[in-house]
């Protein structure tokens, strides 16, 4: 359920308000705020479906006693029974680089309070195989960041461009997405809300 306030102000820009009158935004799992499983599970689903994400991630997450992939623990799991479950050898690497980032910086109980949304993307990318949409998936919904407009995401692209009615035949690469973040200025402080909005217009044709 999304803030009164937020659809309020939303509704207010005139290409967006009759999507945040006529669309819901269904809830997403946060995982308490648990960053480090928010970036696991954010790999196991690139580039899959989410029921076959899912069922791959439920099988990985059954190879730990308490069903949680502890640093350590996952560290020392062998790669064949991380592959067995059903993720790639490229994941089951880039988990595992998670895993050892989060002890080399002590960052199982870390305040993520203490970082923008840019210094956790510029942290975080650093881990080999965690791009910026993944960071952006985590801020958006792990740790709840209301203003992200995530230009890596087709979808979200492609529904903005149709909206605005850019011309993305003559605009390409930072002048297109320049662009996108100009007309998408009166969303701001909830950009992240109406990403949303966008996602939930995947399977309509504008």
């Amino acid at each position: 359920m999304i803030d009164p306030a937020i659809r309020a102000h939303l509704s207010k820009e005139p290409t967006i308000a009759p999507i945040v009158a006529g669309h819901t935004i269904p809830p997403r799992p946060d995982h308490g705020g648990d960053v480090y499983f928010g970036l696991l599970r954010s790999i196991a689903y690139q580039q899959l479906s989410g029921k076959a994400a899912g069922t791959i991630f439920g099988r990985f997450l059954q190879l730990f006693p308490d069903e949680y992939p502890h640093p350590e623990q996952l560290l020392e799991m062998d790669d064949d029974a991380i592959r067995a479950a059903g993720m790639s050898r490229g994941k089951t690497a880039y988990i595992k680089n998670v895993a050892q980032y989060w002890l080399d910086n002590r960052l199982i109980n870390a305040d993520w309070e203490q970082w923008t949304d840019k210094e956790i993307i510029d942290m975080l990318t650093t881990i080999k195989g965690v791009g910026q949409w993944t960071v952006e998936m985590v801020l958006m919904f792990v740790l709840k960041r209301p203003d992200l407009l995530p230009l890596d995401d087709l979808v979200v692209k492609r529904n903005i461009i149709a909206l605005f009615g850019i011309d993305d035949t003559k605009l390409k690469g930072k002048k297109l997405n320049a662009e996108i973040i100009r007309v998408t200025e009166p969303w701001r402080p909830y950009r992240s809300y109406a990403s949303r909005f966008m996602w939930a217009l995947k399977d309509t044709v504008l």
